[in-house]
């Protein structure tokens, strides 16, 4: 028998969104909670992350102007994943979605705002929408966490200005034009105050938006309902008894414990993302090397689960979540690994090529399908890495990568290699390594595409997700225009997983289940612990957030309604 330390109803391992939404409503649900966290810092992936959840037929979408309906939404996935549609985890999702975040709106201080105009990434399959389904979380004041500011896990310093602004796409414009008009120069103004005001007393800005806010509000949330956290506790082993699971042991500060749940145990580790074992299981080769997961999320709550018994998930599309990234090298030896989500591929006068000089992909569809044709691609011809084409007006008016909009300067990006420069695309192409034939043909086919406006490759612009990520001031098609006259630029980008998709195999309560399709009881999953309802594939921004904070919601639930 196990001698245990301590014990409670709900034991939680993991301070991501799922895990901190199972652990705070299951103690608004009467519970007794204890929330583990391995690291000194609450958020996990989603505090670097946009921050946005897909949830389809909510009330935000109703309040917002662009009503949304779960029969859409189940027929837009219903295209998307073909009979892998009828799982029952997804209608639960589906079903409880709405539910789930009205009763955290009506209970903490997680807040939502539904987007206008952020279309479904498949957006030209029955059902999709071109608004309502995507929420972003409310901007929240830092200030407010008072010594828990420090407990927040902060952005990816590449996505921070002036030593530690967040800013959101709507703060670009009138920071690179703040003198275009008064609104802009008040925005400007008031971020620049409220900013100068923060680093008198903070590390940085308190001003939190994205993945930082939502993390804030549930960890603000989880302060106001008493939850307990224990920082610096990892999970090492599932105790079982019975067939099921009924504590968990803990490597922190003060030892080793063992606690007791007398409800169930969670699960939401971050997945998979980070255990070089599982990588090379199930990851392609080329989509090995980069993750922008915390190196913390080494898989404890998967490998657990099946040294315990349980079933890992790997019947999905693809085990990763895909984001093409860009690598600047420092001189200290350090990388900065920069995700190429929307600013620079769907703009127009940007392509990009493989070994062949070739293009393989329709640049301005999303991030996970950019790398999973790259990934296609490269069983046939060197695509990994790939690279980003373009001449010195786009840089100018877009930047590439970590190159900013309006840089005029270059020669630090030059000379540590992370930008590549040609007076002519052929020497381009020798700088680079691809075919310098392959890349003249290539940008010539672009240009008379882009003067028509009709891309006969790839169909670049011609869906709802292209055209709201391209430049509507360019004509005819808000995606493509010319590329030249010289110089022209080049940017490596390799595939990154985001997330995994591989999982422990769950049920429509989050249980976690066996081989053989019963769930251990005791034991739960939520989050990218828990194999993707989407089966690997991404319809949608949110993908992963949604589901963890809806799956998280039900989970409490079940834990605290079912014996």
């Amino acid at each position: 028998m196990t001698a245990w330390d301590s014990e409670v109803d709900l034991l939680v391992f993991g301070a991501g969104a799922g895990g901190m939404t199972t652990a705070l409503v299951g103690a608004l649900e009467g519970l007794e909670v204890l929330l583990c966290e391995k690291t000194s810092m609450v958020g996990g992936i989603t505090s670097t992350s946009a921050g946005t959840i897909w949830v389809p037929g909510t009330s935000q979408s109703v309040r917002a102007g662009v009503p949304d309906s779960i029969e859409a939404a189940r027929e837009y996935l219903a295209s998307v994943l073909g009979i892998r549609a009828n799982a029952p985890t997804l209608d639960a999702f589906l079903e409880s979605g709405p539910k789930a975040i009205d009763d955290l709106e009506a209970r903490t201080e997680v807040r939502f705002a539904a987007a206008t105009a952020h279309p479904d990434y498949l957006s030209n399959r029955p059902g999709a929408a071109y608004g309502g389904r995507a929420l972003g979380a409310l901007p929240f004041d830092g200030r407010k966490l008072g010594r828990d500011f420090d407990r927040l896990r902060p952005p990816r310093p590449e996505f921070l200005v002036l030593g530690g602004m967040m800013v959101t796409r709507a703060d670009i414009p009138p920071l690179l034009a703040p003198f275009a008009s008064w609104a802009h120069l008040r925005h400007v103004a008031s971020l620049l105050t409220r900013h100068g005001l923060d680093r008198l007393q903070h590390r940085r800005g308190t001003r939190l938006v994205m993945g930082n806010a939502l993390v804030a509000r549930l960890l603000y949330s989880l302060r106001a309902a008493a939850v307990p956290i224990s920082f610096d506790s990892a999970l090492s082993e599932l105790v079982r008894e019975d067939g099921g699971v009924v504590g968990g042991i803990v490597e922190g500060p003060v030892g080793r414990r063992a606690i007791r749940a007398r409800r169930g145990v969670v699960l939401a580790t971050g997945g998979l993302a980070r255990d070089a074992r599982l990588r090379e299981r199930l990851f392609p080769p080329a989509a090995r090397a980069h993750s922008l997961a915390p190196q913390s999320n080494t898989g404890d709550g998967v490998t657990a689960a099946v040294r315990s018994g349980a079933a890992l998930d790997d019947t999905v599309e693809s085990a990763g979540l895909w984001m093409p990234c860009s690598i600047r090298r420092h001189k200290d030896g350090s990388e900065a690994l920069f995700p190429h989500i929307v600013l620079d591929r769907a703009k127009p006068g940007l392509i990009a090529v493989n070994a062949t000089g070739r293009r393989f992909v329709n640049e301005a569809d999303s991030y996970h399908d950019f790398v999973t044709a790259m990934l296609a691609a490269d069983r046939t011809s060197p695509s990994v890495p790939a690279y980003l084409v373009c001449d010195r007006s786009f840089i100018k008016d877009f930047g590439i990568g970590l190159v900013r909009p309006r840089t005029r300067n270059l020669s630090a990006f030059l000379a540590d290699g992370y930008l590549v420069e040609g007076r002519t695309l052929r020497e381009l192409a020798q700088k680079i390594g691809v075919n310098p034939e392959g890349l003249e043909v290539t940008v010539a086919q672009h240009n008379q595409d882009a003067r028509s406006g009709v891309d006969q490759a790839f169909g670049r612009g011609t869906s709802d997700l292209n055209r709201i990520n391209g430049d509507p001031l360019n004509k005819p098609n808000p995606c493509m225009r010319p590329i030249g006259p010289g110089p022209f630029y080049a940017v490596a980008v390799w595939p990154a997983d985001l997330a995994s998709s591989a999982g422990l195999w769950a049920n429509q309560h989050g249980q976690v289940l066996r081989p053989d399709g019963q769930p251990i009881a005791g034991l739960y999953a939520c989050g990218n612990d828990m194999a993707s309802i989407f089966r690997g594939t991404y319809p949608g921004p949110g993908t992963t957030i949604g589901p963890a904070i809806v799956f998280g919601w039900r989970i409490a639930m079940h834990v605290a309604h079912h014996r």
